[in-house]
């Protein structure tokens, strides 16, 4: 339980801090702050206590090098270097999100789900996910090509208390195999709880990884794709979710543990190109 002296920090550290939040629980911009500096310890946790809080911060009006945005990134863990960074797109843990990206992930997704299906969280198909990402625009439309991110405590505190109970003790596979093979790669697929508890707020998470073949164990399959399908629904109603329009220096930092977020892709052939960094989390053997 949190006390009254751990209030009182959270409101010190907020003060370093401009918010604006954008939607009641989920979604805020940060104003004032040029990420592109060094960031002292104290601005560092109130940057930390903002993601927390909000689940997802935003900054405008950046100008980062490649350098600077990893640099801020890894003010708050290591960097994780994804497998599919590699050929001409490698730039260590920098990972590019363009329009092609989208593509494949529509070409790919299980039939039973497609284009405007796929929410979902980074790293889902590791045994300890991510708990972070930097996310940084390059090049962008003239419109169009908005990011959805979903408050995934709200998404669960949204169910009917019915479905609630029989999402209890049910874990979701997220299946990745068929991407890493692309890189020569391997790994084994791993279950996470359907409804896992965020071990920093406590919260209850609804999450589930609709872009990687998803499928709740130890259920009939046709059971499964209904609880999925229920908890897709949740993804998709507007008062669980923040949508952010990107513009030139537009910076994103959310908890991958928090939210479910989803790409809009509605600008055509244009080469939209957006950067990510995403942050290693500490594995708890406890939670494992």
């Amino acid at each position: 339980m949190p006390t009254s002296a751990d209030h009182v920090l959270e409101r010190s550290k907020e003060q370093l801090l401009d918010i604006r939040p954008l939607q009641p629980t989920i979604g805020a911009e940060i104003l004032g702050i040029d990420l592109s500096n060094p960031l002292s310890p104290e601005l560092r946790n109130a940057i930390r206590a903002a993601v927390l809080k909000h689940k997802v911060i935003f900054f405008r009006d950046q100008t980062l090098t490649n350098e600077q945005h990893t640099s801020f990134a890894a003010n708050f863990g290591p960097l994780y270097t994804h497998p599919g960074t590699r050929g001409a797109a490698k730039k260590g843990p920098l990972y590019q999100i363009s329009a092609n990206t989208n593509a494949v992930i529509e070409t790919r997704a299980p039939r039973h789900y497609g284009a405007g299906d796929g929410y979902h969280t980074d790293t889902s198909w590791r045994l300890v996910p991510t708990w972070g990402a930097v996310l940084r625009a390059v090049n962008l439309p003239p419109v169009g090509g908005d990011t959805i991110w979903v408050d995934g405590n709200l998404a669960y505190e949204g169910l009917s208390e019915d479905v609630k109970g029989r999402l209890e003790g049910l874990h979701v596979t997220h299946d990745y195999r068929e991407w890493l093979s692309d890189a020569g790669l391997d790994y084994p697929i791993v279950a996470h709880p359907l409804v896992r508890t965020h071990r920093e707020t406590g919260q209850k998470i609804l999450w589930a990884n609709f872009t990687l073949h998803p499928q709740i164990l130890g259920i009939e399959l046709s059971d499964s794709r209904a609880l999925l399908d229920e908890i897709l629904r949740q993804y998709k109603r507007p008062e669980f979710q923040v949508r952010f329009s990107w513009a030139p220096g537009s910076v994103a930092f959310w908890d991958n543990r928090a939210a479910v977020h989803y790409g809009v892709k509605n600008y055509g052939d244009f080469p939209r190109l957006l950067e990510r960094t995403l942050i290693v989390d500490e594995p708890l053997y406890a939670d494992l």
